[in-house]
């Protein structure tokens, strides 16, 4: 089907969406003009996607990790069950609510709000987190800012789905513009990732910001991918994920199972490393993808492959669901889903004082101010986009030359875990602290092979605590010793070493995933 590009503001109420490839020659429109009551629609859709994909698939969040969700397992949707969730466990939207707090600053510091700004207040904010957002607040409060903060060498989950999951609000703010979008991308995914990490946001805010200007679905996924270099490995699973859906347009589980063949090894999170849960962005992105490609634009449908693909089961739905809610807009969402929704578009999320309400309002500001500065036209009726030929960001990559070799038990505190003994050339300890009373703080000296590394400290408040004990890559290769001295242990306090990961090099010629 030919791409349809929105220059008349009802195309897509009438002519449904589209999942056919691009037509050979289609060439990027210059300019989309919107009104303004269809941007807002479109905006509503995305953020109101974002959330039924949440709540459909939070009852399925990492059970089922190296395995689909088969079809004859149900998954409830019963009414009232957004409120449910919003009531009972409203820590279920931590991608909306991170999303949120980006959102804010924008809100109040302008567009132009700095990296150390969006990081601050997501540092400081009063939710929990976990794996690369977590370790970045600890690097934020213990004084190393971004881009520092989300680089693998000071963030051993660098290529974690975190800012992928919480990149929604670039899209939208930035409608058909995807390079507008990837330079706030820049500011705050930068935060908590890098590489492979980064790219997952970058390329879900692209498909957010295509969404508003076609209506097909094949064009979206291929032209949002241009913003990622060729050469990463991110960029070769898409592309293999697109080429298996014209292969097998009709099997997504085919398409799922070459996946899980070629991509789903996770050599950077330490808990995922020779485990089958797998937080890592590729892998993630490639089900979000999936889901898109074989929903085919059924809502419905888009939402129960991204979740039966399984492992981040909400996250996926969300962001599959939020672009395609912003293609085809809110009054087009199936009331089915939407009777659950407009119970709570009225409250405010957790940890907020942002409703959906108000998201919808703020996030048109944005876009708005968005389109203006990036030489389109606002009037009270319409905005005229001037749109962005995808242009790829610079190439990242994580974890360079280290593959993981032993993941070893050690479950013992300190001091009995005494000398740590691997060889290779890095390691990560996984770990913690704990402690009845939550103001104190360990300080323990790291030291390999005699020498001492890193004095840290480490938080027994779950908040912001540091997410691993300790962590060293690029050393020598050979064989070496990890050693600690706890200067302030107390004796209602442990501090546990739980596993320790051990990495080797890549070695030159050794087959990898993009050649198997």
């Amino acid at each position: 089907m030919k791409t349809t590009f929105l220059t008349f503001v009802c195309v897509i109420a009438l002519g449904g969406v589209a999942c056919g490839s691009t037509p050979a020659g289609e060439s990027f429109p210059d300019r989309v003009t919107l009104s303004s009551a269809k941007l807002l629609d479109k905006i509503r859709g995305g953020w109101a996607g974002q959330t039924i994909g949440c709540s459909y698939g939070g009852p399925t969040e990492f059970r089922f990790c190296g395995t689909m969700i088969q079809d004859y397992t149900p998954i409830p949707w019963p009414e009232g069950y957004i409120r449910q969730w919003f009531e009972e466990f409203p820590g279920l939207y931590d991608d909306v609510y991170m999303d949120l707090t980006f959102v804010e600053v924008f809100e109040r510091l302008g567009v132009d709000a700095p990296a150390d700004s969006l990081a601050r207040s997501f540092a400081d904010a009063g939710y929990v987190l976990w794996h690369a957002n977590q370790a970045a607040r600890y690097n934020i409060l213990n004084g190393i800012r971004p881009p520092e903060s989300g680089h693998w060498l000071n963030n051993p989950h660098a290529d974690d789905i975190d800012f992928q999951i919480e990149a929604d609000f670039a899209g939208l703010m930035s409608p058909g513009m995807p390079n507008a979008a990837a330079e706030i991308c820049d500011r705050a995914g930068h935060i908590m990732n890098y590489g492979d990490g980064w790219y997952g946001g970058v390329y879900v805010a692209a498909m957010y910001s295509l969404a508003f200007v076609s209506d097909d679905i094949g064009f979206v996924v291929r032209e949002a991918l241009k913003t990622i270099p060729e050469e990463s490995r991110y960029h070769r699973c898409m592309s293999d994920v697109i080429a298996w859906h014209e292969r097998w347009p009709d099997d997504w589980k085919r398409t799922w199972f070459e996946c899980e063949k070629k991509w789903s090894s996770d050599i950077g999170c330490p808990d995922g490393v020779f485990v089958p849960f797998n937080i890592d962005a590729t892998i993630n992105s490639a089900y979000i993808l999936i889901g898109l490609l074989y929903g085919g634009g059924d809502f419905a449908k888009t939402l129960d492959i991204a979740t039966r693909c399984g492992q981040d089961s909400d996250c996926n739905p969300a962001s599959a669901a939020g672009i395609l809610g912003t293609m085809i807009g809110y009054d087009a969402i199936p009331e089915r889903w939407m009777r659950n929704l407009r119970e709570v578009e009225g409250l405010n999320f957790a940890y907020t004082d942002i409703s959906l309400d108000r998201a919808y309002r703020m996030s048109f500001g944005q876009a708005v101010e968005m389109i203006r500065r990036n030489g389109g036209t606002v009037t009270p009726e319409s905005v005229s986009v001037v749109c962005q030929e995808p242009r790829a960001v610079r190439l990242e990559k994580s974890f360079e030359g280290h593959r993981p070799t032993e993941r070893r038990s050690i479950q013992l505190p300190l001091p009995e875990a005494g000398e740590i003994v691997f060889d290779g050339i890095g390691a990560v300890l996984t770990g913690g602290v704990k402690c009845a009373d939550e103001t104190y703080v360990a300080e323990v000296t790291f030291s390999i092979d005699g020498e001492p590394v890193e004095r840290v400290l480490l938080p027994a408040l779950y908040r912001t605590r540091r997410h691993e004990l300790f962590w060293r890559y690029r050393l020598p290769e050979g064989r070496h010793r990890i050693t600690a001295e706890w200067h302030n242990p107390r004796p209602d306090a442990t501090l546990t070493v739980r596993d320790l990961v051990v990495y080797g090099p890549e070695r030159a010629g050794r087959k990898t995933e993009s050649e198997s």
